[in-house]
């Protein structure tokens, strides 16, 4: 199965895998369904204190409290409604069959038939056998593995949300409902890359169906209702509220996770977590454990994320995502200030734009700073990469960036996001005599045929080559390393040694702290806030 309990986030199918043959648990008793009732109002809000005898000086005044609701004395009637709509998801997948007698020995290496080997490989492995197991035993037929998790209903005519991580390389998917009915399920799409999976099952009757509510305007603090099949135990509610937003924990590109405190476990991936209006806000996915049980800090994947995936995935199949064809990297504040950006540290540094891409259509270039993004506020780099992935592809865009000292908008027509390209491969070669940046910890020298032979250069490539890094240097806190191109300094072009010793200089007599180089390495481009030595010993204050 496909469960790995982590020291940080543990997905959360259930816990291990059995046998097929091993007999499966007696499934809970579950009360018949009810007509749903309709979700109480919210109470009446806490009477305000009295006043005090004296209001205190202005300077001294407090905050405004803000008014509370009185806790829900039950969550019965929701639970009651929305327990119907979440389902039990099993899995079953060959696994290799374990050796018997010996589960330490390895398999007998392969020969070739006849060969002097395989008599030797033979007779060793017999000696190592235990009494009466002499003869090599027979292949085995492979096992069968199961894997639990959950679901929930998103369409009445059978069309189920759940994680990828759930069904992912599953022989058979079956569906058990609220009543005990258990379906077979086949795979409408799946999305690996936000672990979401769309099911479709053939009910006799229409389902219960829940609907997706507004994530972006859930808040923390926000009460949230947890429900699904944690260790196979069937529908299990669990509440709490939303502890975080936009937690990046790792898990891939589009990182956006709801954290919440309501008990999750294995088992729980794919069920929802629903508001106090019975809305679908997010889909459970992982959770922080050493132990691998729940210590109150899960994961959801946002509704407005999964939503447009689930929309795409019924539709065609498959997921289409914008691209912008822009290399980025995170705005510091050495960048900020060697760039005059307002603000501070905000924005996505454009590193790259990847030649006949959108970006680069529009005009968009290396060193610009995007701000805005389709009217969405880029505060920092890896938010970037999910809101253009989330834009249609084809569709015009307004992109808001700053260069030169100023703001500019440019219009943009995304295009569809394209398998990553392969990166080239180096081969040996002598380099010409470098020359020392000083103060710097950097040899550098021109572009010949042998350095490009030697660090695998692209054949148009232009700039700079890094020859040898100084320990301990400016350049090694940087993590710069002989191979690396010099395409930029401070936003002008350089082709020599002599260019990028010239505009170093330059930043020196303007007592500048940093130089602000892009380079090209075999990952791609990046800027590179590079510390000037004798900037800092010249630099007022």
């Amino acid at each position: 199965m496909r469960i790995a309990v982590l020291s940080l986030a543990a997905l959360l199918t259930a816990a291990a895998p059995v046998l097929a043959q091993a007999p499966a648990p007696a499934q809970q008793a579950q009360p018949q369904p009810v007509p749903p009732p309709s979700v109480p109002a919210p109470p009446a809000p806490l009477p305000a204190p009295p006043p005090a005898a004296s209001a205190p000086p202005a300077s001294q005044a407090s905050p405004t409290p803000v008014p509370l609701h009185v806790r829900p004395d039950t969550f019965a009637p929701l639970a009651r409604q929305l327990i119907p709509s979440v389902v039990n998801i099993s899995t079953t997948q060959s696994r290799p069959a374990a050796r018997a007698g010996r589960p330490d020995m390895p398999d007998i290496p392969q020969a070739p038939p006849g060969s002097p080997f395989e008599e030797f490989f033979r007779e060793f492995f017999n000696r190592q056998r235990p009494p009466g197991q002499g003869q090599p035993e027979q292949p085995r037929p492979p096992r069968r593995a199961r894997s639990l998790g959950s679901g929930f209903v998103v369409d009445a005519s059978g069309i189920i949300v759940t994680n990828n991580h759930v069904i992912d390389g599953a022989d058979e998917i079956s569906v058990t409902l609220h009543d005990n009915t258990t379906l077979r399920a086949e795979v409408v799409g799946t999305d690996p890359s936000t672990d979401i999976a769309v099911l479709r099952v053939k009910p006799e009757q229409p389902l219960t169906a829940v609907a997706f509510g507004d994530s972006d305007s859930a808040e923390v603090g926000d009460w949230v209702l947890a429900i699904g099949n944690p260790f196979g135990l069937g529908g299990s509610v669990t509440a709490g509220i939303i502890s975080a937003r936009g937690r990046d924990i790792r898990a891939g590109r589009y990182d956006d996770f709801i954290q919440t405190d309501a008990a999750i476990n294995r088992g729980n991936s794919g069920g929802p977590l629903f508001n106090l209006q019975g809305e679908v806000v997010g889909i459970n996915t992982a959770i922080y454990s050493p132990s691998g049980g729940s210590i109150g800090i899960g994961f959801a994947i946002p509704s407005n994320l999964a939503k447009n995936i689930v929309a795409q995935l019924r539709e065609t199949g498959r997921v289409r995502r914008g691209w912008l064809g822009v290399n980025i990297q995170q705005v510091t504040d050495e960048i900020a200030e060697a760039l005059r950006v307002p603000g501070g540290a905000r924005g996505a540094l454009v590193a790259r734009a990847q030649e006949d891409g959108p970006a680069a259509r529009a005009g968009i270039r290396a060193g610009d700073v995007i701000l805005r993004f389709n009217g969405h506020e880029v505060r920092e780099m890896r938010a970037l990469p999910r809101i253009v992935a989330e834009s249609r592809v084809g569709s015009e865009v307004a992109v808001v960036i700053w260069r030169d000292g100023r703001e500019m908008t440019v219009r943009v027509t995304l295009g569809e996001l394209p398998a990553e390209p392969q990166q080239a491969a180096a081969t040996p070669g002598e380099p010409p005599r470098p020359t020392e940046l000083s103060g710097l910890g950097l040899r550098v020298a021109p572009i010949s045929p042998e350095l490009r032979d030697r660090f695998g250069l692209r054949p148009d490539q232009r700039g700079v080559v890094i020859v040898e890094v100084t320990p301990d240097s400016p350049a090694a806190e940087r993590e710069l390393r002989p191979g690396d191109v010099i395409v930029e300094v401070q936003q002008q072009q350089v082709s020599t040694p002599q260019d990028v010793q010239e505009q170093i200089a330059r930043l020196r007599r303007q007592n500048r702290a940093t130089a602000l180089l892009l380079v090209e390495s075999q990952s791609g481009q990046r800027f590179v806030p590079l510390r000037l030595r004798g900037a800092e010993r010249g630099s007022p204050g």
